[in-house]
């Protein structure tokens, strides 16, 4: 089952890689969608685990996503959802290996049928249509990118494994908000990525970040991390303010959204220490 969770983890992101490549909006919009069902799949599987009381965790192989036309990518996606319906024989829940198997049959199809084109995420041409930004800025949005992206990743991973562990109610529904939220910083940030030339693959994360012992340590952490996200997004449009308004609004956007993740985090940290003073 841990080797099943591997193979749908590793699926599920090269599907997302795939969608910020493509330049089709029909194509993408389509990627996003069997991306956002292959994490389900990744969470009820990883649901299973627990349920049969199966060890696991979020380890991966590399996932090279470098090619010059997308039909190649998604070549070996479909190999790789072959892969996941010859594992599935492990799943001890008939019902979700039917699910998935079902889903995936018809994925194989549609991938099988999207339109192949010219791909230039890799390109390194470090540009946005339509924008002209300087050596400097255009450094700091590249570095940005990279640190935020991968953190953006770590933080779904986080956020999904304490609330898959988490009995309480409230602490779930919090962390379902973050996962929310960090996926749509990590679609954004990705979606510019590609556009610049510069798409990567989050590097993998180490077990110590996400089987959090600590909680309370964790929490308060986190809203620390957020901070200093706010002043990351603050400089990030200080420095292209000059020469793109709508960077520099985006970025003033995903600032203000912190906000809501620290309350979101402070509110999570009153109910755990709550539920510690009940026991």
């Amino acid at each position: 089952m841990n080797r099943l969770l591997v193979q749908v983890h590793e699926v599920w992101l090269e599907t997302l890689m795939s969608a910020f490549m493509s330049n089709n909006a029909t194509t993408k919009q389509t990627l996003f969608d069997f991306s956002d069902i292959l994490f389900r799949h990744f969470t009820w599987i990883e649901n299973s685990c627990i349920k049969y009381g199966i060890s696991y965790d979020y380890e991966r192989n590399m996932i090279p996503i470098k090619v010059n036309n997308l039909g190649a990518i998604l070549h070996d996606i479909v190999a790789r959802l072959n892969r996941v319906v010859l594992q599935l024989v492990v799943c001890d829940d008939a019902a979700l290996s039917a699910r998935i198997a079902q889903d995936i049959e018809y994925l194989i199809y549609a991938l099988n049928n999207i339109p192949d084109e010219a791909i230039y995420a890799f390109d390194m041409q470090r540009a946005i249509k339509g924008t002209e930004l300087s050596e400097e800025a255009t450094d700091a949005l590249t570095l940005f990118l990279f640190e935020e992206s991968y953190k953006e990743y770590e933080l779904i991973m986080i956020y999904n494994y304490l609330k898959t562990h988490s009995s309480d109610i409230n602490l779930a529904r919090i962390f379902q908000i973050l996962i929310d939220e960090s996926f749509f910083h990590l679609k954004r940030f990705g979606q510019m990525m590609a556009d610049m030339g510069i798409l990567g693959v989050p590097r993998t994360i180490a077990k110590e970040l996400y089987m959090v012992e600590d909680i309370t340590a964790f929490l308060e952490n986190g809203i620390n991390e957020e901070l200093l996200a706010k002043e990351e997004c603050k400089r990030l449009s200080s420095a292209v303010s000059k020469e793109s308004e709508e960077l520099a609004k985006f970025f003033d956007f995903i600032n203000n959204q912190e906000n809501y993740h620290i309350a979101l985090m402070k509110e999570a940290l009153e109910f755990y220490n709550k539920a510690l003073d009940v026991e």
